[in-house]
């Protein structure tokens, strides 16, 4: 039978053991670093463009869960939910914010933190819209990738013309909530003097207002639809392409999926490409590189993917110039 003083050698040998086991357990399991998405958008929209962003993470060895957390949070389309959201990551104290998909997410988080590092992807020039002074060498908490959709929203207009030459009245359709939206109609200006078009301009800011914007085109005849640039088009191209397609509209997208939907026409950079690149920021902020050393990246490449069959259901073929030049030609 054990004695007293047994007992208590056993009890502190024990307790020694523990105080040793202790910091080891502590230095094996470190907390791991959190990334904050700020989505402007649902996550189904963002499916792909997550999975791209994922693969730009794992480009530097961060796989999400083993060890990266990402928090998510979805505006939902409804942007002055954005600062918020915003905030909610930097009490949460995130080592990075993401804020993919145009220009409100990335303002809003500027809005709201001034040490928080911040990867921003858009399709706008973040120098003209006042978010960074410099693409060479941002200065604060931002750099990221633009992929100049919104600087090639003349040349959709110029690629409708092209396919219809004899073109006279043109709609377009704008997000009245994007902050590049005044800017893409000044630019379209220009051109729309140099080949004698009228163009008609709608608005759209929710999925619900698709079906009235298409009503008015049914009402207007116009000769074809440019849609501008714009995170909500994007991410609405199915719809969009299935609403084109009934009323048998020549339309022209910023993103490929509208054309593999079934519209007719997109051209613009590519989104895959872009996110994978703020994955890939993302990284290197985490492996401790700084903001200074990361010059926001121009996605150059532009996409022309043309949709054959649907061609062939409006009745328009293309002409050589335009198959020439596509990426994807779809049949």
């Amino acid at each position: 039978m054990p004695t007293a003083r047994s007992t208590r050698r056993a009890i502190v040998a024990q307790l020694g053991s523990l105080a040793l086991l202790g910091p080891v357990a502590s230095r094996a399991q470190p907390a791991l670093p959190v990334v904050g998405y700020l989505g402007a958008q649902s996550p189904a929209s963002f499916a792909s463009r997550i999975a791209a962003f994922r693969e730009g993470l794992a480009e530097l060895g961060f796989v999400e869960g083993r060890n990266v957390l990402v928090e998510f949070r979805w505006a939902e389309g409804q942007h002055s939910r954005l600062p918020e959201l915003a905030r909610d990551l930097v009490a949460r104290q995130v080592a990075v914010i993401v804020a993919p998909g145009g220009a409100p997410a990335a303002l809003a988080a500027k809005s709201v933190t001034t040490t928080v590092p911040i990867v921003f992807e858009m399709g706008a020039d973040p120098v003209g819209i006042g978010l960074v002074s410099s693409l060479s060498r941002p200065e604060g908490n931002l750099t990221g990738i633009s992929s100049l959709n919104v600087e090639v929203t003349p040349k959709r207009l110029e690629i409708i013309h092209e396919l219809i030459p004899t073109a006279a009245n043109i709609a377009v359709l704008v997000n009245p909530t994007s902050p590049t939206t005044e800017s893409q109609l000044r630019s379209l200006e220009g051109p729309a003097r140099a080949f004698g078009l009228n163009l008609h301009i709608l608005r759209a800011s929710t999925e619900p207002d698709f079906e009235g914007v298409f009503e008015a085109i049914s009402r207007l005849k116009p000769d074809g639809l440019v849609v501008a640039s714009d995170t909500f088009f994007a991410t609405h191209s199915e719809r969009m392409a299935a609403l084109a397609d009934r009323h048998k509209l020549p339309a022209i997208h910023q993103s490929r999926d509208f054309a593999f939907a079934g519209g007719l026409m997109s051209y613009g950079g590519s989104f895959v490409d872009s996110h994978r690149r703020a994955g890939v920021y993302t990284g290197r902020i985490l492996k401790g590189e700084t903001l200074a050393d990361l010059p926001i990246q121009q996605v150059t490449k532009l996409e022309l993917v043309l949709n054959l069959s649907t061609a062939r259901t409006i009745g328009l073929s293309f002409p050589l110039s335009l198959t020439i030049r596509a990426e994807h030609i779809i049949d």
